[in-house]
């Protein structure tokens, strides 16, 4: 896996050993090929950060931060390893997805969201992706034209859901990709 193009194109990036399904080059540049411009001088999160193969490809790219989320002690190692490797600089946070989003909901916002959340079942039986696109305050870590691109296994089925509407789908071998518009009631239209 390489950092595709921009100020560190051709890195090489490492990959935690276990507990991890990186993105692959061909959904990455897909991906950023949809996103264009908009990652110039963008603040973006990438949550389930794994490698932080989107983040550090968005920060090659001209982003101008990026925020590395992940509970895995190796994963964090990983990603700062790979920050290293790039010469590149960004927030990295060890914590549970979800904790750090109702945490920061209030705080701070970003133009672009990136997830790709474990294909398997949480403890409590429900699907990363489900408890994602549920989750009320992640569309208020986003500004109000920001992107939330969300990878997930083709075939999973969404439920309805009053927070997020999609903006293109697309599948990719064994990736589906959602680029994701969050829904504003008419009472935060004055964000």
């Amino acid at each position: 896996m390489r950092v595709i193009a921009g100020s560190a194109g051709g890195v090489h990036l490492a990959v935690p050993k276990h507990g991890v399904r990186p993105t692959m080059d061909r959904v990455k540049a897909a991906i950023f090929s949809s996103l264009g411009d908009m990652v110039i001088g963008a603040r973006v999160l990438d949550l389930f950060a794994g490698s932080g193969a989107l983040g550090i490809e968005a920060l090659s790219r001209g982003a101008a931060s990026v925020m590395f989320v992940d509970e895995d002690r190796r994963a964090i190692a990983t990603i700062e390893k790979n920050l290293a490797r790039a010469n590149l600089k960004g927030r990295v946070c060890r914590e549970d997805v979800f904790v750090f989003v109702r945490r920061f909901a209030d705080k701070e916002t970003f133009q672009i969201i990136f997830a790709d959340p474990p294909y398997q079942e949480i403890k409590s039986g429900e699907r990363f992706t489900e408890k994602l696109l549920t989750n009320e305050a992640l569309p208020q870590l986003l500004v109000v034209n920001g992107l939330f691109v969300l990878e997930k296994r083709p075939g999973e089925n969404l439920s309805e859901t009053e927070l997020w509407r999609i903006a293109r789908q697309k599948t990719y071998g064994a990736t589906e990709v959602l680029f994701l518009s969050p829904i504003r009631n008419p009472q935060s239209a004055l964000e």
